[in-house]
């Protein structure tokens, strides 16, 4: 099969172990995204299999109709709404989702929760330039750091990854409280977890307040500046799950009002970001770039499970499929 992976923006997918399991397919690895359904239609055009990283591409209905080709979309992870699903089976193309692994992007909220809270990058950064023990020259923004201790911990999303956000609350003397569905509710409860009984209560208590949400047509924006002004002006929100979440300029609205007073922010509406992104400028928002499961181990395990995929598709197989594509074999 002639298969093209997308998007390995630090060049290591062939470095990994796992990836010898490709050997005898012709393998095309992309380490720069491209831009434009031109561009895509263009580079993606000679090819029977797409492996995508994480949601670095967007596959939509116009761009698959001009794929003719392509018989096999493999997204490392859970597929989310930026393939369009109906066009893939409506060209007769399979869809296979991956696995994951919550420990990766639990940690990585947890070390930038820890970061932000204590003022890490802004301490070091300024050690560099001869700056002992300051946040900020600006003498009304050289405020000490805080600890988690006996701090309220909300958590939007009681899946794989909310769960385990929660037991480090726990574990740091945090009070955790919960909101999300019905289900969600009734699980973190059941886990001797606190849960808000609004919305309005859940972000208006917070001091740490943290996204785990899956990205669907129900939580597209399910965030709003409305729901970020009540919050504290201490408060920390942070976005390790999707950008999408938030309501278009409810971020930018946030920053010039002060509510919440920090951010920490994995994901973005653009990526990957701008360096001259607004977002950048405020020094109260702490950014990574997107490195949820940007890790070695997550790494072998989700690109392990894709390229198996690949193998089981060549001989007719496929599991974890979400459309209704034909499976035919493919050397």
């Amino acid at each position: 099969m002639k298969i093209a992976i997308l998007d390995d923006y630090q060049d290591r997918v062939r470095h990994l172990d796992c990836y010898k399991l490709l050997a005898g397919h012709d393998v095309k690895i992309f380490n720069h995204s491209a831009r434009g359904l031109g561009q895509l239609a263009i580079r993606l055009a000679s090819f029977d299999a797409l492996i995508l990283i994480d949601a670095r591409t967007s596959l939509s209905a116009a761009l698959l109709n001009k794929l003719p080709r392509l018989k096999l979309i493999v997204q490392t992870g859970r597929v989310n709404g930026l393939i369009d699903l109906a066009a893939a089976t409506a060209n007769g193309i399979t869809v296979v989702e991956g696995t994951s692994d919550p420990t990766a992007p639990a940690e990585l909220t947890w070390a930038l929760i820890m970061a932000s809270m204590r003022r890490i990058p802004d301490y070091t950064s300024n050690l560099r330039d001869g700056l002992w023990q300051t946040v900020s020259t600006s003498p009304d923004k050289n405020l000490l750091g805080r600890v988690l201790k006996g701090q309220t911990l909300g958590i939007w999303g009681y899946g794989k990854v909310g769960r385990l956000v929660a037991t480090f609350g726990k574990a740091f003397g945090m009070s955790v409280l919960v909101w999300g569905s019905t289900e969600s509710r009734i699980l973190a409860k059941n886990a001797g977890f606190e849960t808000a009984v609004s919305k309005e209560e859940f972000f208006s208590r917070a001091d740490v307040l943290s996204l785990h949400l899956i990205l669907s047509e129900t939580t597209r924006g399910c965030v709003t500046f409305a729901d970020l002004a009540a919050m504290k002006r201490s408060a920390l929100l942070v976005n390790t799950s999707r950008a999408e979440l938030l309501a278009e300029d409810a971020l930018q609205q946030a920053l010039i009002a002060g509510c919440p007073g920090y951010l920490v922010l994995d994901v973005f509406d653009t990526e990957p970001l701008p360096a001259t992104s607004p977002l950048l400028q405020f020094s109260n928002v702490l950014a990574s770039p997107h490195l949820g499961h940007v890790e070695e181990g997550s790494y072998e395990l989700i690109f392990f499970a894709a390229f198996q995929s690949v193998i089981d598709f060549s001989t007719g197989l496929a599991h974890n499929v979400s459309t209704s594509g034909a499976l035919p074999s493919i050397r």
